[in-house]
């Protein structure tokens, strides 16, 4: 029994860190965000569900100015205010943020906010264990290898999980009659 222990209680951890993640992750999105009811954004919504064969998409306004969109690992869609400053000051249109709810509904539909926080909890134990390990044969940098192995293995899952997501995207934003135009003038216009 006692060698099961260490698994055991890396176990406890994982589920630890997942649920306390989650916890924390709703209060702050719950606390800091609005159901989206922007008049020439509801159109969208109601296209995209009725795509789906669902009834309007719901999503909220995460209060704050970064431009961005997010999907909670309890499936709730999010646009940061930033997003709906950028419509009201025709920098973006109405389309092209049809094409980023879809890209987060493709993150709902995939399970990737889940997977995050799991993977997030794994990071973590992971990056631990192999730096201790690492670290005893190779001091000093043991830790700095062990983080830069984590991050090339968290920045693969990512870009998978982008990629899902924008084909997903894609097939919502046809079906919807929308096209990918907007998908496409969204990722330009947002290059670096």
């Amino acid at each position: 029994m006692l060698r099961y222990l260490p698994f055991i209680l890396i176990a406890l951890y994982l589920g630890a860190m997942y649920f306390f993640s989650s916890w924390r992750l709703r209060q702050e999105l719950s606390s800091n965000s609005t159901p989206l009811t922007h008049p020439r954004l509801t159109p969208m919504l109601e296209r995209l569900g009725r795509a789906m064969e669902l009834p309007p998409i719901r999503a909220h306004v995460y209060e704050i100015a970064q431009v961005n969109g997010l999907a909670a690992p309890d499936g709730r869609i999010f646009l940061t205010r930033g997003f709906l400053d950028k419509l009201d000051a025709g920098q973006v249109t109405e389309a092209e943020l049809a094409s980023v709810i879809a890209h987060e509904l493709g993150h709902v539909a995939h399970g990737h906010g889940k997977r995050r926080l799991v993977d997030f909890a794994g990071q973590n134990a992971v990056r631990i264990a192999l730096g201790t390990l690492l670290g005893r044969f190779v001091p000093f940098i043991g830790r700095w290898l062990a983080d830069l192995a984590t991050i090339a293995i968290v920045s693969r899952l990512s870009r998978d999980n982008e990629y899902e997501a924008d084909a997903f995207a894609s097939a919502l934003m046809i079906k919807a009659g929308l096209g990918t135009g907007p998908q496409k003038a969204c990722f330009a216009s947002w290059r670096p």
